[in-house]
């Protein structure tokens, strides 16, 4: 039989690279049963994501949302707040956002600006912060209630889109208007502005955990919440301001996406938040490792939208091959945290 022991240490970084390699040559299997050429499929996959600038730039475009909804996830696991809400935050801070650029008459447009980023985060940290109050007032699990709330922001989005803020210029067409060019995150010195967000973002989020009170006590908090109250952490407090500040983190995610890719609100801009709870994890909740993680992830999605063209393979095709690898190599994290041993009936190895 197996046995789990505790590691002391981090697993080596060989076990974790002939996992990687071990999800890529299952992938790959499963890529040759569906009657493809894995070599040729990964070869377009990396094509369509690193052959050329264009693709290069459309990669990095991908890694973004994943990478700023991953840095707001940590934030909150870090204090082991259980946060599955990224993708209703995301939303959320888009309605905020949204308001801000569309529904506010008089206003000048660089003030305009302004708002658009304080109501994301406000409205995306307001969304997670409901779970910490419910946790802290009656104890109700805030892992049900982020969850939950996704449904809850996705099917306001639809409502706006078909109802309230339906667009009366566009032909019928359930949409919402576009944003203003002026409110449209463009390019600042020849670099997007999208990517020097990313980056004050993640060194925000790295210098909050690393060099903060704030970031200590969140670490205490995530190991033992008695511990945090006998040192005289103010544990509600804390909790209320992690779960706003990450989630306040995600709507800006959503806010960017909005803004500077869809140019629009709409219910179809998601299913990127449950991908980066994944993301998050596989990065140990670290900003630098996410940084990487979400890269390589993105190469996958924009390498596997790609090949879909090239090669002509379903869209499916691609969201299985992403989904095992994914599988794979989340399930290896039990061997990071454990090792496993070979022991007989009496208990010897």
């Amino acid at each position: 039989m197996l046995r789990f022991e505790k590691r002391n240490t981090k697993s080596p970084l060989y076990q974790r690279i002939l996992f990687i390699l071990l999800a890529l040559v299952i992938a790959g299997i499963v890529i040759g049963l569906c009657g493809y050429n894995p070599f040729v499929v990964y070869r377009e996959m990396l094509r369509g994501s690193l052959s050329s600038s264009y693709y290069l730039q459309k990669t990095i475009q991908k890694t973004i949302p994943f990478l700023i909804m991953g840095l707001g996830i940590a934030v909150c696991f870090k204090m082991n707040f259980i946060n599955i809400g990224a993708e209703g935050q995301y939303f959320m801070g888009a309605v905020g956002a949204t308001y801000a650029a569309l529904f506010i008459p008089g206003v000048p447009m660089g003030m305009r600006l302004v708002l658009m980023f304080l109501f994301a985060f406000v409205c995306g940290g307001i969304w997670c912060m409901i779970a910490g109050i419910l946790r802290e007032k009656w104890g109700v699990s805030e892992t049900l209630v982020t969850l939950m709330l996704n449904y809850v922001a996705l099917k306001l989005v639809s409502y706006l889109q078909r109802s309230r803020w339906k667009d009366p210029k566009g032909m019928g067409f359930p949409k919402i208007a576009n944003f203003p060019d002026p409110l449209r995150l463009g390019n600042l010195l020849g670099i997007p502005v999208t990517w020097i967000l990313a980056v004050v973002i993640t060194v925000f989020v790295y210098l909050l955990l690393h060099r903060t009170r704030m970031g200590y006590e969140i670490a205490v908090m995530g190991v033992n919440p008695k511990t945090a109250r006998y040192a005289g952490i103010h544990t509600k407090k804390l909790i209320l301001l992690t779960s706003l500040l990450g989630g306040g983190i995600c709507g800006l995610s959503g806010m960017i996406q909005a803004s500077a890719v869809e140019g629009t609100l709409n219910d179809s801009m998601g299913g990127m938040g449950y991908t980066a709870i994944a993301i998050a994890y596989m990065a140990h909740m670290e900003p630098v490792p996410l940084v990487i993680v979400s890269f390589l992830f993105a190469i996958l999605v924009q390498g596997g939208a790609f090949m879909e063209i090239s090669m002509q393979i379903p869209s499916a095709s691609g969201d299985v091959i992403q989904g095992v690898i994914l599988l794979i190599i989340l399930g290896s994290e039990v061997f990071s945290h454990y090792k496993v041993t070979l022991v007989g009936k009496e208990g010897t190895k």
